[in-house]
């Protein structure tokens, strides 16, 4: 069965497009590197590659704004909340960021749905000063301080998207914002004859109107990837988008709705296996991908990770007949082991007293990357010293006293244990010059450790960043808020790997799989809590507010990771659905709903 870039490219070539001379709009950069690859295939004679771009970097560039990462537009909104507010009122950075890291989202959200901010605003503040009436005529100070809160927010909001915009700058909503404004100039300037979108499904209110405006004046086309079972269907999730854009835009009316096959009923087989707790989800995957590559299936198979906390668990169950791996989906930094060690580091340097506890001592001796940190000519220093703790039964123990009990890994052990509590900056460099003697001592160590240095270069960048952006903000003033800002980057950070992107088994979340097709795919972790992910709230609009300003809520996300399941089963011959049979509070609980409607 055909892809559906290549009927894409097939009906652009029938309409008499010269592929050159268009721009492709994808959902993200993975799908541009696949329509390459068909390009390749389907040239003949040889073309010049047309000009592949994301909507992220499109609408960035319609925009003429520069976006800021989270970690910036943090320290951006803090610097300007801190220049703006009464010195009395202005919150330390740690407490400022609890709140202000979800206030983003929700400025984020606001601007990519067009949401008029003023109305929305005004709504959450009257909410807030109904939940808090009191026939008390003096209320406390707390509660005087929340409704402060709520009524300042839109302060907030219309101060930083000024300061921004001054700046050229923006968050990803702001820049959304900004390219519905710009458009006009953009298709004034731009030299882009054609634009083809291709593979969208749930669009923002921005990225709909800048469509709908293109196409109105006939500068581009969009092919949706659809399937007739769901469009037709009044009620099921997978169409859910696709109906609202064929029923509500006036461009409908008068052209026909491009992308809608009918490969989802066509047969397959489709094999649904339960298996207890995560580990023997990850055995059963191994023992499924070796059988696959003796049927030499493995380079058109994906195996798609609805919990991306499965990454590293999988990749160590991969079997050796598994020669090529291209992982699409980025490692979260908070599962890299490296960031248990740096945790424990910050656990000890916390301490004003300069003496640490011999436990928390003892855990980062325990961690794996300081075992060949101190093993100095064969001798385990590590062994050594907790031996000697527990020998002399030493409760709490300063650096100097450390360095006693193994004087020949003074290094190492003064990069661990020396006091930095009183200057955040010196904790930097501490950490920098850390990062540096365990990237020799895993390069004297050969190729094995190509992993662990990956995960060192990552760090190291991430500090390096951080005290870049201390330079220039001067926002972080202890130990704490530098730990803070480290589990903050922890959250939003990922570990990105370089491979053969077209070669061997694709591993990829539910996300990266936008506009590709594959002959097998195996899906993981195919649980209520996880696929879908249900209600999860983390935003301070609540779900009734949202609905009154047609902003996303869990509905609608369930519905595009409703659309995304189904789409990868359109043009798959052989499915493997994989589910944990012991459910858990926090991972995931019965089989989703996606099996169930398949069993129906």
């Amino acid at each position: 069965m055909h892809s559906f870039i290549f009927e894409v490219l097939k009906k652009l070539i029938s309409k008499g497009y010269v592929i050159s001379q268009l721009t492709f709009v994808l959902p993200n950069k993975r799908a541009g590197l696949f329509l390459k690859k068909e390009l390749a295939k389907q040239a003949t004679p040889p073309i010049f590659l047309p000009e592949i771009i994301s909507i992220e970097s499109f609408v960035e560039e319609v925009s003429q704004l520069k976006q800021l990462n989270n970690i910036e537009a943090l320290f951006e909104f803090y610097a300007l909340y801190a220049s703006t507010t009464p010195r009395k009122e202005t919150e330390p950075f740690d407490r400022f960021s609890k709140w202000a890291t979800i206030v983003l989202q929700d400025f984020n959200e606001i601007d990519r749905h067009l949401v008029d901010p003023t109305k929305i605003f005004k709504y959450l503040s009257a909410i807030q000063e109904i939940n808090h009436w009191s026939l008390d005529p003096n209320p406390t100070d707390m509660i005087k301080g929340y409704l402060r809160f709520w009524k300042q927010v839109g302060r907030h909001y219309d101060n930083f998207s000024e300061y921004l915009l001054n700046k050229d700058l923006g968050y990803q909503g702001l820049i959304y914002k900004n390219a519905v404004h710009n458009l006009e100039a953009y298709l004034q300037n731009t030299k882009r004859k054609t634009h083809i979108f291709l593979g969208f499904n749930a669009l923002n209110a921005a990225e709909s109107s800048i469509i709908q405006e293109l196409l109105q004046q006939e500068r581009a086309e969009i092919f949706w990837d659809a399937d007739k079972q769901f469009l037709n269907s009044p009620y099921h999730d997978a169409g859910l988008f696709m109906r609202r854009y064929k029923k509500e835009w006036p461009y409908y009316r008068s052209h026909p709705f491009n992308g809608v096959a009918a490969h989802y009923m066509t047969p397959k087989a489709i094999h649904i296996t339960g298996a207890s707790k995560q580990i023997s989800q990850v055995k059963y995957v191994g023992e499924l991908l070796s059988e696959l590559s003796t049927q030499n299936k493995l380079e058109n198979t994906a195996l798609i990770l609805a919990d991306e906390n499965l990454l590293l668990p999988v990749l160590s169950a991969l079997p050796p007949e598994v020669e090529s791996v291209n992982i699409t989906m980025g490692l979260p930094l908070a599962q890299v082991p490296l960031a248990s060690f740096i945790d424990q580091w910050f656990t000890l340097q916390v301490t004003e007293t300069g003496r640490y506890y011999y436990k928390d001592i003892i855990g980062l001796l325990s961690h794996p990357f300081v075992a060949l940190l101190l093993q100095k000519n064969q001798v385990n220093n590590v062994q050594n010293i907790i031996h000697n703790i527990k020998r002399d039964n030493l409760i709490a123990l300063s650096c100097e006293d450390l360095l006693a009990l193994a004087p020949v890994a003074e290094l190492p052990l003064r990069l661990l244990f020396e006091p930095c509590h009183a200057s955040p900056k010196a904790a930097i460099q501490q950490l920098l010059r850390l990062f540096i003697e365990l990237k020799k001592q895993h390069q004297d160590k050969g190729a094995n450790n190509a992993l662990s240095l990956e995960y060192i270069y990552r760090f190291s960048t991430l500090f390096q960043q951080i005290e870049n952006y201390d330079a220039e903000y001067n926002i972080v003033d202890s130990i704490k808020t530098l730990q803070l800002i480290f589990k903050d980057v922890l959250t939003k950070e990922t570990l990105n790997f370089k491979g053969q992107p077209l070669n061997g088994l694709q591993i990829m979340g539910m996300l990266e799989s936008r506009v590709l097709d594959f002959e097998t795919v195996i899906i993981v972790s195919v649980n209520e809590g996880i696929l879908p992910a249900g209600k999860t709230q983390n935003s301070f609009i609540p779900f009734d507010v949202k609905t009154e300003n047609n902003l996303p809520t869990y509905k609608e996300k369930d519905a595009v990771y409703t659309y995304h399941f189904y789409r990868l089963l359109h043009r798959a011959n052989e499915v493997h659905l994989v589910y944990n049979t012991e459910p858990e509070a926090l991972k995931g609980g019965e089989p989703s709903r996606f099996i169930a409607q398949l069993e129906l």
